[in-house]
């Protein structure tokens, strides 16, 4: 069975009563962040039952050493943690002597937590009964704020319920720190310095190897009933990673004394080391004089104003409007394109699982909900970033034994060395590099901004087209090239000769490359001989390439009638997943890995993701073929499954299996689909919820530098609308059964497609069709 806790509703995520079974996954589920540091929703109070502490900051991360049985050549030294942070959020809660523990109250009631997503907080309320009889209300209500991205805010409230009492708070700051997920149980933080004035604190720390240092701040106001106590902290406890004050009040029957907690982190990626303090102490200044409602109410107007460009509507369906809407939010959490040095990783804020910040997840899945809810240069930002690291991808190919500025992607990075340490993702999952070059021909498709590739594509493109064709090996016996030992997009196969999605992705490239070459000759010839005495690219090179591309192997069944996604895959027993029983699944956590290798079970979409990508190379026949050979044997076990099979279902009208799919990418976390939300959200298969909307049930496609829809709508729905920000202009699309309506802010006339018709949009004005 599914999770189902959390209370359908628009625009927030909620949780009422508490149970123990349930905090880490709520912790995943009600994380906050603001693209430069993010937070599990852990308890501010101590907590004695089981947690998952986790503070985030973008960028930083510890080069954990690689912990294998036997070593082999061209593995990884070390796998890039993704830091579990200073804590700044604590506050301990002491009341006439006695701690407050959710754990260990006598009772507990009206407990409810709420993720408002469109103003961006969060809030916890409850009532307890301590052992020592006294009953308070509590209230506290935590937000990151995006427009002081070093600041984070607590307002901590307790009311009296019954008799008079003393409240003690003691908040915290602790660099003390560790990982869940530590290969040899180090220590990842060295304490520098601990320091305090007046109602602030610092504790600064190092990363051990890496070097990042964090001052880590807080400051701290006593309220009671509204009204700011002028009072200085008391019993300091001072420790070399941990500062800890004490404010008291007392309070009668119904009154409330309240903390509001400043805090959060400055960066040595920001800032000098020597004026990191400094920087603290100005966030705090400016947050001070905006004072919580102000920063609250900033922060609403800023969430306002993504949700502008960014939210889809869906009417008559709450769940399913939950789901896109929480999808969104968390994107918006963690990437806000601002940095280019940040980039998208697959848990976001919310855990420490995978490690490393960048997967081809941000090529394949998130880049075509930036191009289209941001401004371009956002999506630019992404394909820099990958630019940035091709000296890197060129020293991860030569370590595998590439040469000549062959270009090998990371599987998994933090600063472009690959830092992922299974042999069968590391050295086989290679067609990570199809989906950075895709990306590139994605973004001038969908912008129209071609300066990109001479700039900076071309040479990203040549790096990966010769390593493609060094990768291939040309097979006497089948007269073609093949490409051996690799894993595809399905890592429920390792190992595997000619898997058709890397074959094809690799010939692509080739093409692709060669293509660009062309055109930035004929029309940039400046870039073209800069970029060609850099490679060192001759014609015989080029030669060489197209030699491979137009003589690669495709594995391909003509009883079947569809590519196959390796060699071997008919040498299995094609049992489709409807007759596992459901005490096998999930099968990653119930099998051998002996066993998933054997079966012909498919983790993710795999010859469906090269139809998705490539689906204007294929017929609508094609597409139903492979897709009823394929789907059936998937079990979606990945996260970044269910949105292309959604896609493709809503492209061949089985609205129903489209619906059910999209339900299932949209709600992966909510309702728990893979039974692991507690170790943090799938961030990057969100984006995949957003395409299975706009790709999927609004079927839109950028041909000829035109949109083109095919609007379909699933029969729980009354209607659905999106906008789409295409080369400046700014699109609304509302669909209802049997209408579209268009709505174009901008200066110029768009002209789009509906199922082939062209029809003018004018600006400002209200299109139907």
């Amino acid at each position: 069975m599914n999770q189902d806790y959390i209370k359908p509703d628009n625009w927030s995520i909620i949780e009422e009563g508490f149970d123990a079974e349930r905090v880490k996954s709520s912790e995943s589920l009600f994380s906050i962040g603001n693209g430069a540091m993010g937070q599990r929703a852990n308890f501010e109070e101590s907590y004695s039952g089981a947690t998952f502490q986790g503070s985030y900051i973008a960028g930083i991360y510890y080069p954990d050493k690689t912990k294998v049985g036997w070593w082999k050549n061209g593995y990884p030294e070390y796998f890039a943690k993704v830091l579990n942070a200073p804590s700044w959020i604590g506050i301990n809660v002491t009341i006439n002597g006695e701690a407050l523990d959710l754990n260990a109250c006598k009772e507990v009631k009206n407990f409810r937590r709420e993720l408002n997503m469109k103003e961006g907080w969060y809030n916890r309320s409850f009532e307890a009964v301590l052992q020592n009889g006294t009953a308070v209300a509590v209230n506290v209500t935590r937000f990151l704020s995006l427009t002081e991205d070093e600041l984070g805010v607590i307002k901590y409230e307790v009311k009296l319920v019954n008799g008079s009492a003393t409240i003690t708070y003691s908040p915290y700051i602790d660099a003390g720190v560790t990982n869940e997920d530590a290969n040899w149980e180090e220590k990842f933080w060295e304490p520098l310095d601990v320091q305090h004035e007046g109602d602030s604190a610092f504790v600064t720390a190092r990363t051990f190897k890496t070097h990042f240092t964090v001052a880590t701040y807080m400051h701290n106001s006593l309220f009671v009933n509204e009204k700011k106590q002028d009072v200085t902290p008391q019993n300091i406890e001072i420790g070399n990673d941990k500062i800890q004050f004490c404010y008291t009040a007392e309070a009668a029957q119904g009154e409330t004394a309240a903390l509001v907690k400043f805090g959060g982190y400055t960066v040595s990626l920001n800032h000098k080391e020597s004026e990191l303090i400094d920087a603290a102490k100005n966030v705090i200044a400016s947050a001070q004089i905006k004072r919580y409602s102000t920063l609250l109410e900033e922060q609403k107007e800023v969430w306002a104003k993504i949700w502008e460009m960014a939210d889809i509507t869906i009417d008559g369906d709450v769940k399913a409007q939950q789901g896109i809407r929480f999808n969104i939010f968390q994107l918006n959490q963690t990437y806000l394109g601002k940095d280019p040095r940040l980039n998208i990783g697959p848990k976001g804020f919310t855990g420490e699982k995978y490690g490393g910040s960048t997967y081809w997840d941000t090529e394949a899945y998130c880049i075509p909900f930036y191009m289209a809810t941001k401004d371009q240069q956002v999506a630019r930002n992404l394909l820099t970033y990958r630019y940035n690291h091709l000296e890197k991808a060129i020293e991860n190919a030569a370590k595998l034994g590439f040469t000549n500025g062959a270009a090998l992607y990371p599987m998994v990075t933090m600063n472009g060395e690959e830092c992922h340490n299974e042999w069968e993702i590391t050295f086989e999952e290679i067609h990570r590099n199809g989906a950075i070059a895709f990306a590139i021909y994605n973004y001038y498709r969908f912008t129209g901004d071609y300066s990109y590739i001479p700039e900076k594509g071309l040479e990203v493109l040549i790096g990966i087209a010769r390593f493609w064709q060094q990768r291939a090996t040309f097979s006497s016996h089948k007269k073609r090239y093949v490409i051996l030992g690799v894993t595809g997009p399905n890592e429920y196969e390792n190992n595997v000769n000619n898997n058709f999605y890397t074959n094809y992705i690799a010939k692509w490239c080739i093409d692709y490359a060669i293509e660009q070459i062309a055109k930035v000759k004929s029309d940039y010839n400046e870039d073209y001989s800069r970029i060609m005495a850099k490679a060192n690219l001759n014609d015989d090179e080029i030669k060489q390439w197209k030699k491979v591309a137009d003589n690669m192997y495709f594995p391909y069944s003509e009883e079947h009638g569809v590519y196959l996604q390796q060699d071997n895959f008919l040498d299995k027993e094609l049992i489709p997943v409807s007759e596992l029983d459901r005490s096998q699944r999930p099968i990653n956590q119930k099998w051998s890995w002996d066993r998933i290798l054997r079966s012909c079970y498919i983790k993710q979409a795999d010859v469906l993701q090269g139809f998705y990508f490539f689906e204007d190379h294929f017929s609508k026949e094609q597409l139903a073929k492979h897709f009823d050979f394929y789907e059936p044997l998937t079990v979606h076990e990945s996260s970044l499954s269910p949105c292309v099979h959604s896609i493709q279902a809503a492209g061949l009208g089985r609205m129903e299996q489209a619906y059910t799919f999209y339900l299932r990418t949209s709600r992966l976390d909510l309702d728990d689909y893979n039974k692991e939300v507690e170790e943090g959200l799938h961030i990057t298969s969100m984006a995949g919820t957003w395409m299975s909307i706009v790709e999927g049930f609004g079927g839109m496609r950028v041909k000829n530098d035109t949109l083109h829809f095919e609007p379909r709508i699933p029969e729980q729905w009354q209607g659905y609308s999106f906008k789409i920000n295409f080369r400046n202009q700014i699109l609304k699309v509302s669909i209802q059964q049997g209408e579209t309506k268009f709505n174009l802010e901008g200066d110029k006339e768009l002209t789009v497609f509906v199922n082939g018709k062209e029809v003018k949009v004018q600006p400002n004005a209200l299109v139907t069709v």
